[in-house]
């Protein structure tokens, strides 16, 4: 597993998901094999991924023919954990259609036991070998953890939970933008932490049957970086 972690995906703690082209993919869904391991997933991520930011998306999967295969079972290969934010949608991320990523979002990727009963469903039930923690650029969950934090000020109603939660994080070594972009990093190295961490999705770690990944999306570049 670590050998295809860090092959030709160069997953370095601030490389480009992958750096190989889109017609490296090792499956075209519906006419090919579907990845089956974490590295696989994680190649096939990438290349949608620099497909997006390229302008030249395939928007795989949305044939009648696949639409009509997906009345009677799923098998998405990548789970990906992102924020509400409506300027990263995973599927239009990393260029994927029907069936290939479950999603699961919240603000800020903040855990409840919704959340974590999602992840873990998509690994235990569907069988998922890639968890994606996906954190973004100008996260606005963040920003108002921060300036939560920094005034002493409460957030309005069930937005304050999702500070609370942001709040551990918080990079106090820092000021302005940059502790709000290292406040990014650090709740998706903490989030990604206490998935690992979940008995259940930890033994299927240890099996080498599950990766899961912290990443980041910038907004300036459409690009996702892994987070070491």
């Amino acid at each position: 597993m670590r050998a295809g972690l860090t092959g030709t995906a160069a997953l370095g703690a601030t490389a480009a998901l992958g750096t190989g082209s889109a017609s490296a993919a090792p499956r075209t869904s519906g006419s090919g094999r579907r990845p089956s391991t974490a590295a696989e997933a994680l190649r096939e991520l990438a290349a949608g991924n620099q497909r997006w930011r390229t302008f030249r998306e395939r928007h795989p999967d949305e044939s009648p023919a696949v639409r009509q295969s997906l009345t009677t079972a799923q098998h998405p290969f990548a789970l990906v954990l992102g924020c509400i934010d409506s300027r990263v949608p995973p599927e239009l991320v990393f260029d994927q259609g029907l069936g290939d990523l479950m999603t699961v979002r919240s603000a800020g990727e903040v855990l409840d036991e919704a959340v974590l009963g999602s992840v873990a469903y998509g690994v235990l039930e569907l069988d998922i070998p890639l968890v994606l923690v996906l954190g973004h650029q100008s996260c606005g969950a963040v920003k108002a953890a921060v300036a939560a934090d920094e005034s002493g000020e409460r957030l309005p109603a069930h937005i304050q939970y999702i500070a609370d939660q942001i709040a551990p994080n918080i990079d106090h070594s820092k000021t302005g933008d940059a502790r709000v972009g290292s406040t990014i990093d650090a709740n998706v190295r903490a989030v990604r932490a206490r998935l690992a961490a979940e008995p259940d999705l930890a033994a299927k770690v240890a099996a080498g049957e599950l990766a899961i990944v912290g990443a980041r999306y910038d907004l300036d570049t459409q690009r996702v970086h892994r987070l070491a």
